[in-house]
């Protein structure tokens, strides 16, 4: 009965004036953000690009501990000796909480 009375004409110029507004405020806000980037890299100085090779340590910074670590995580990897999995879930129904022992307590 409800589709009778319904003005189908409003219902479609609401549902198009929502999903213009939606699509008009993300417009809106991909403009104000091209902006943002606009005035943000118009403020960093430009700085002479650093090699890659000066950013990363040489090998012999690198700590002995850290070395340590990833040889013995390397060593158990490939002797198989890392965590396996059994595969099999185990649950534990209870079917009395401890609501139920205190009230099996008072009586």
């Amino acid at each position: 009965m409800i589709l009778l009375v319904t003005d189908w004409g409003q219902a479609w110029t609401m549902a198009g004036v929502s999903v213009g507004v939606v699509f008009l405020i993300l417009v809106l806000l991909v403009l104000v953000l091209q902006v943002f980037s606009l005035v943000v890299s118009s403020k960093k100085t430009v700085k002479a690009a650093t090699p890659v090779a000066a950013k990363v340590k040489p090998a012999a910074q690198v700590a002995q501990a850290d070395e340590a670590a990833v040889a013995t995580a390397v060593y158990l990897y490939l002797n198989g000796r890392h965590d396996e999995e059994s595969g099999v879930l185990t649950i534990h129904v209870n079917d009395h909480s401890l609501w139920h022992e205190e009230l099996n307590d008072r009586l």
